[in-house]
């Protein structure tokens, strides 16, 4: 499963005032540090979802490897490994449905 690079996705970006110079960027900041904030934010959940993307596939790897040579790999860390990506997986699964959630609750404000 190959992930998109951050800078293909596409979004609305919202630009908030700031009232308060110790609360989050805003109106009056140059548009080069929001940019920034950006880019890290992508890069973050891009790593996420990589690492999440890994423990799938090696927890692949290691059960094929544990049906094509069952003496080379041990039972437990094909569980383990399996176990991890499904942790992983749902984790990964139930912060989307949460933004999600989060989503429809700021659409339905207005």
């Amino acid at each position: 499963m190959a992930l998109i690079d951050p800078a293909q996705a596409m979004g609305d970006v919202v630009k908030l005032a700031r009232t308060n110079p110790l609360h989050i960027a805003g109106i009056g900041e140059d548009a080069a540090s929001a940019t920034g904030v950006e880019q890290k934010f992508g890069n973050l959940l891009a790593s996420a979802l990589g690492s999440v993307n890994d423990s799938q596939v090696n927890a692949m790897n290691l059960s094929q490897q544990m049906v094509t040579d069952p003496n080379s790999v041990n039972v437990e860390d094909v569980t383990i490994a399996m176990a991890n990506a499904n942790l992983a997986l749902s984790m990964t699964k139930a912060i989307v449905d949460r933004a999600l959630a989060a989503y429809r609750e700021i659409i339905n404000i207005r």
